[in-house]
């Protein structure tokens, strides 16, 4: 199995931490007898040769130990060790001439996935298909391969995986190849009775993305159906627990998989095929958010993140769904729904009644206690808040009154608007109340900051003022609660002139560029900040021209002084920048046609650029009215600008769209 393997110079060959002398250790426990061993060397393979997908040197020189592991009947895990050269090989023909050998590589030992496609362990023969479709060259042979396991597999979760491996052969071959066509009408057949409805399910998703026109007319009442049945199907067969495993990261990864990943697999590759079919997607997500099974239901509340994420629609069948699964006494349905719900922000409001029930009456939901015992606000809590709605803001005070206060509370408070502004004396008196040199004082003060700065609290600011005085130096992030603490002044406007010179006082430091903007919004005095953002806008090396050039933009036509800094910023920053320094001249000018064309294409381009752009267009009112066009154009879309954006996503297009709206309704109606 490992013949050979002293012969390499494996000290020579590179792998993601460095030399990979360490590699033949790494292989041969793969082949150990101890599972935790086994498990913290594959957790090894990943993060060394195969590093956030990338292949190396050492990767190529890994392939024949590996395809020997996984043709030895006698080691165990060899499931695994196929999925990694799977996804070694799956990536590897993008990653040039060194790709292009890890492939031919494992193409030229293809018949090994063939036999393996036979292999006595299940497992081995449910990863083996991935390879086949992938390495195996000629496409009849593939097929042909296909075919006959389906017809002799007997095992559920093989056939799915021989149905997903001809999904992905459909998809690699051209639509006019009779390969392509002979694939398709075998999805068809397995699409239909008498197969499992799991296998079924497998079936519609694989045409789903590669031949959606094969697919029936009744598409999302047939899967909801096939859903119930399968669901019916695992309550009568459920597999019995086998202990948590060895504590690696493959191992905690695994027991982080819902616990229907299967199901999970089944549905996310139908609604990823669906992708732009919204009403398809909103009715299945409703069948999946109604199912009596609750392991459905959770898998259909995190898809449904998924569809909101990306989509700008669906969110008012769906939502309250979703609400309706915070009442469930399984822990992970309701761990889901409250997640999603936080996600979603003012989306969440249609299950803010739910919200509100569940932190009225379990009020043990309304702090956590997070790493370290750090006390946090409880996501129910935190989404109520997030939905904007006011009944958040007098169990708020209660927690406020109470012996234990989150730390984070503070951060709850912007989303509630005008109706939170009975926090504020309570607020501004734990801010007062902050020791100055305390570890944990950054982590309190950031969010009480955050909260006063919203609120427009300017009894707030002696306690500010205090905080930027007083602060030792060494404290631990002493510059993000200064940071907050300028911002707060800002925020606070013309009435904090009594903090003047201790934000002059700031104009020389690393907060130089937030304290010229928090001395713009109290004095109005261009002669005192534009020095300082002109020294920052030409400092490259100082990460901060960005954010000089975003609050020169804010002076209009009393930044014309820097106008040359900001006309080569805009020529030759990278593209945030250049885009914040067009808009600057933009508003220093009055004078858009110069730039008018590279925000055209920025704003298409580069979709992280579009707030600014239209933060620009809306302070400009009428005169932003040569880009009133592209501004619609994002309001009529029903997609999201930036899909791929996390968690944060939804709250950053939903934050784009007010300022639309607000740059094309004009000043009167803002």
């Amino acid at each position: 199995m490992f013949r050979g393997i002293d012969e390499v110079d494996w000290a020579s060959l590179r792998h993601a931490q460095g030399s990979a002398e360490d590699v033949p250790g790494l292989l041969r426990k793969l082949a150990s007898a101890d599972p935790a061993e086994r498990q913290t060397a594959l957790d090894g393979m990943y993060g060394a040769v195969h590093h956030r997908g990338d292949v190396y040197d050492s990767t190529l020189a890994c392939v024949p130990f590996l395809l020997a592991l996984a043709g030895d009947e006698g080691v165990r895990d060899r499931a695994e060790v196929v999925e990694l050269l799977v996804s070694i090989g799956d990536i590897a023909g993008s990653r040039g001439d060194l790709g292009a050998a890890v492939r031919d590589a494992l193409c030229a030992r293809a018949d090994v996935f063939v036999r393996l496609s036979g292999d006595p362990d299940a497992a081995v023969r449910r990863a083996a298909p991935g390879a086949l479709v992938r390495f195996v060259e000629r496409p009849a042979r593939v097929l042909a391969l296909l075919r006959e396991r389906i017809t002799v597999e007997r095992d559920d979760r093989v056939l799915l995986a021989l149905a997903e491996s001809l999904g992905v052969f459909a998809e690699r071959c051209r639509p006019d190849e009779e390969a392509h066509a002979a694939a398709v009408r075998l999805l068809v057949e397995l699409s239909g009775p008498p197969h499992d409805p799991g296998l079924r399910i497998t079936a519609l998703g694989q045409l789903a993305g590669c031949a959606p026109d094969a697919l029936p007319a009744d598409l999302v009442p047939t899967v909801v159906g096939l859903l119930r049945d399968r669901s019916g199907q695992r309550a009568r067969a459920r597999r019995p627990y086998d202990g948590p495993g060895p504590d690696t990261l493959a191992g905690r990864l695994r027991r982080l998989r819902p616990s229907d990943e299967e199901g999970s697999r089944l549905l996310r590759t139908l609604h990823r095929a669906l992708d732009g079919r919204v009403a398809d997607r909103v009715a299945l997500l409703c069948g999946q958010l109604t199912s009596p099974d609750p392991l459905d239901r959770c898998n259909g509340v995190w898809m449904s993140a998924g569809l909101f994420r990306a989509w700008r629609t669906g969110h008012t069948e769906t939502v309250p769904l979703i609400g309706n699964q915070l009442g469930s006494e399984e822990g992970r349905l309701h761990d889901a729904a409250v997640a999603v719900l936080l996600e979603l922000c003012e989306l969440a409001a249609p299950a803010a009644d739910q919200l509100h029930a569940l932190v009225t009456f379990r009020p043990e939901l309304r702090i956590r206690h997070g790493e370290r015992g750090a006390p946090a606000l409880g996501g129910p809590l935190k989404a109520l808040a997030g939905a904007g709605d006011a009944r958040a803001t007098p169990v708020l005070a209660e927690v406020l009154a109470g012996p234990v206060v989150p730390h984070d509370l503070g951060l709850a408070v912007p989303d509630l608007g005008r109706s939170a502004l009975p926090l504020a004396p309570a607020l501004r008196r734990r801010l007062a109340r902050l020791p100055l040199d305390a570890p944990d004082t950054p982590a309190q003060a950031v969010p009480l900051l955050s909260a006063l700065a919203a609120l427009d609290d300017i009894a707030a600011l002696p306690a500010v003022v205090r905080l930027l005085r007083g602060m030792p130096d060494g404290l631990p992030r002493r510059a993000a609660v200064t940071d907050a603490a300028v911002r707060a002044l800002g925020a606070f406007g013309g009435a904090a002139h009594e903090a003047v010179p201790v934000l002059r006082a700031l104009l020389e430091t690393d907060c130089a560029v937030a304290a010229a903007d928090a001395l713009w919004s109290v004095t109005g005095d261009a002669d005192a900040v534009l020095p300082v953002l002109t020294r920052e806008l030409t400092d490259s090396g100082s990460g901060r021209r960005h954010r000089a050039a975003a609050v020169l933009g804010r002076l209009g036509p009393a930044a014309r002084p820097a106008l040359p800094g900001l006309r080569a910023l805009a020529d030759r920053g990278d593209e945030p920048a250049r885009v914040t320094a067009a808009c600057a001249v933009w508003r220093a000018t009055g004078e858009p046609e110069r730039f008018l064309p590279s925000l055209r294409s920025a704003w298409a381009e580069h979709p992280c650029t579009r707030a600014t752009i239209a933060e620009c267009v809306s302070a400009l009112g009428p005169a932003g009215a040569p880009l009133h066009d592209v501004l619609r154009a994002e309001l009529a879309s029903a997609r999201r600008h930036r899909p791929g954006a996390g968690g944060s996503g939804i709250r950053e297009d939903l934050a784009l769209l007010r300022v639309c709206r607000e740059a094309v309704a004009g000043p009167g109606h803002r």
